[in-house]
């Protein structure tokens, strides 16, 4: 029986390389990390970085395969990763730019800046070639773009390839990456960072205070007496939701903006803990009163109800409250809405998203109505909205080709910045538009591995092929200078955002995977920290960082020729 099929599958023919056969190394290169990625060294593993090294290690061993095959696979799966990490953190993008975002951008850009300089001083105490540095800073900061733009213009100015740049980068990209996890844990046992401490500062940092919190009060203002609600919002200029009114009777009745309100009047009142000072002295004295008091309504001929219902038609998302008038329609108040794990407070003009969670306090009869209205349907949130997905990818592909400079060669944001800043925008604003951007957490997450699974695997397969014999050959010093690239920059700045700025280490996890355009990175910071602040930060810091990282491998190019 003839088996030279299982080889060509296996093994692969340099003649030329079937697509079983990518598939299949790709497939056990991936299958091999994720089962050495469950090894822990004291509680600590290197996560999905494994598949980085399961790749050298075959590829070293002979394994190849096409390489435009192999690149396309790399391009698209950091497209993958990248995208659905913008989807996810889009809706809580801007707001962090308003809540110190320049500042990681700072933090972010000084990373960059540092190792340009300490690549440049490393270059004039050595004698190395400065091309070959640039490939080696590349490499140690783990940015391809910049890589590339810098062989673009070394060619452009000198009519031929530097094959040092490109092997540069290949030696040190490895390190690079285990690097900055490495820098990571180091630094979070030399700041003595206790991720208890880090999540009660993370409570902070999201701004609980800012959340919705529930109050009484005994309304007694004589000014506003006999005036509505919708009064009461025109003269205070505050977000606030009065859901219920209890009259000087016992009766409990919804309200709305045409309630008039009388002195004597409690008022059940939804605002911020920011806001509560202000707002409560307008009205009256707050008092105490249980949820159980305000529910217990023996004198009331309809008994309220509060319910979560759950957005899930379509034709729902980016309508406004205002558009759907439900207040008017059924009777009903809606308390606060639930978005991107954070509960804010409803007003007229908010535009309503296809995933949120509304808290309605009405009627029983009156909130099934307006649950008919918004969908409460999970079955129908289950269902991937592909459309936005790939319409947003053909988007960033086509932003991440727009040359936004020249100095002399493009400056771009490249197949990772562009569809990166797409999503960030279509998770924000993709419901003006009516598109449905709403993906579960485990598809988000599900679409995110495997594109980071398949970048890690094809940088890999394509580095171990003369890994090892570039580092007998000499290349063992551009490790120990990639290193260095690597490390210097992000110690230094770690040590001034968190003695200076005190900036929670989950964030600042982020921030050093952005500074350094680092999927890898990011993936072991967000399975180490257990939430969304680390792709937060890392996508507030990637966009302008991946310009400078372009920007810098082009000047420091410019300077050697």
């Amino acid at each position: 029986m003839n088996f030279s099929w299982l080889h060509d599958v296996v093994v692969g023919n340099p003649a030329h390389y079937s697509i079983a056969h990518t598939v299949f190394l790709l497939a056990i290169v991936i299958a091999i990390g994720i089962m050495l990625s469950r090894i822990k060294i004291k509680g600590i593993s290197f996560g999905m970085t494994w598949i980085l090294f399961a790749g050298i290690a075959l590829g070293h061993f002979g394994l190849k395969c096409d390489p435009e095959v192999l690149h396309f696979i790399k391009e698209f799966g950091l497209i993958l990763f990248v995208f659905s990490i913008g989807l996810q953190v889009g809706p809580g993008f801007f707001s962090s730019l308003k809540s110190g975002g320049l500042k990681l951008i700072g933090l972010a850009s000084l990373i960059v800046l540092l190792g340009g300089v300490t690549t440049y001083v490393i270059h004039l105490i050595t004698g190395e070639p400065l091309p070959t540095m640039v490939g080696v800073m590349s490499g140690a900061v783990t940015n391809t773009p910049g890589l590339g733009a810098a062989q673009q213009a070394y060619v452009d100015a000198t009519g031929i390839e530097d094959p040092t740049i490109s092997l540069g980068y290949a030696v040190a990209y490895p390190l690079g990456v285990v690097g900055i996890i490495l820098t990571m844990i180091f630094m979070r046992f030399v700041l003595r960072v206790d991720y208890k401490k880090e999540d009660e500062g993370l409570a902070a940092m999201n701004n609980v205070a800012n959340l919705p919190h529930r109050y009484t009060v005994e309304f007694n203002n004589e000014m506003l007496s006999g005036k509505t609600i919708a009064i009461a919002h025109m003269l205070i200029n505050r977000q606030f939701v009065v859901s219920r009114v209890m009259h000087a009777n016992g009766e409990i009745v919804m309200a709305d903006g045409n309630t008039v309100l009388t002195n004597g009047d409690r008022l059940r009142v939804i605002c911020t803990e920011e806001d509560s000072e202000a707002i409560l002295a307008f009205f009256g004295k707050p008092i105490e009163m249980s949820a159980d008091e305000w529910g217990a309504t023996a004198m009331q001929s309809t008994p309220l109800v509060s319910r979560r219902i759950l957005i899930t038609r379509e034709d729902i998302n980016g309508k406004k409250f205002s558009d759907l008038r439900l207040r008017t329609r059924y009777g009903i108040n809606i308390t606060r809405v639930h978005r991107a794990g954070v509960d804010l407070i409803p007003y007229q003009g908010m535009e309503l998203q296809v995933g949120d969670k509304v808290m309605v306090v009405g009627p029983e009869a009156a909130v099934a109505a307006a649950e008919k209205v918004l969908g409460n349907s999970l079955k129908k949130l289950d269902h991937p909205n592909l459309l936005p997905i790939f319409i947003g990818i053909a988007l960033g592909v086509l932003l991440g080709s727009l040359p936004l400079m020249n100095i002399p060669q493009p400056v771009k944001l490249g197949l990772a910045g562009g569809p990166l800043i797409v999503a960030l925008l279509l998770g924000r604003f993709g419901p003006h538009f009516h598109l449905v951007t709403y993906t579960t957490l485990s598809a988000n997450l599900m679409l995110r591995e495997i594109g980071l699974a398949m970048f890690l695997a094809a940088v890999g397969i394509g580095a171990g092929d003369g890994f090892v014999d570039a580092i007998i050959g000499g290349g063992y010093k551009w490790v120990g200078y990639g290193l260095i690239i690597t490390v210097l920059p992000l110690i230094l700045v770690t040590l001034l955002a968190r003695l200076r700025f005190k900036l929670n280490y989950y964030t600042l996890m982020g921030v050093i995977s952005g500074g350094m355009t680092d999927p890898p990175a990011l993936g072991f910071a967000s399975q180490s920290s257990g939430n969304d602040m680390p792709a937060v930060s890392y996508a507030t810091v990637y966009p302008v960082v991946m310009f400078l990282r372009v920007l810098t491998a082009q000047m420091l190019m410019l300077m050697a020729l």
